[in-house]
């Protein structure tokens, strides 16, 4: 597979290790969004457009499982709820991480000098 870049927080969790606890790296939906976010993003590959990152936590989330009315603005009230519940099933909410991915920290660029 050809190297990608993906762009995350400079304070974003390192990637754990397939299987272990999810820490909010952000590294799976960065790179390709889950059914769900094909659905929400209209697109296979890139970031998914749920992708969110939170300053108190300092880690990424899906805002279709905590707040998918800031995706999907006209979702019905009495859709919400169900909403946040299959997106938690969908990205498998504490079943750990999933993603084989294998993240590096580029070196930052040299500025002009």
């Amino acid at each position: 597979m050809k190297p990608a870049v993906i762009h995350l927080h400079l304070l974003a969790p390192a990637k754990p290790a397939a299987g272990e606890p999810c820490n909010g790296c952000g590294v799976c939906c960065a790179f390709a969004p889950c059914p769900l976010g094909v659905l929400v993003s209209g697109r296979r590959h890139g970031t998914c457009d749920a992708l969110r990152w939170h300053v108190g936590t300092q880690r990424y989330g899906c805002a279709m499982a905590s707040d998918p009315v800031a995706v999907w603005p006209r979702l019905p009230l009495a859709l919400r709820a169900p909403m946040m519940r299959l997106a938690k099933r969908w990205i498998a909410a504490g079943a750990g991480c999933d993603s084989d991915l294998v993240a590096e920290v580029a070196a930052p660029a040299a500025g002009p000098g």
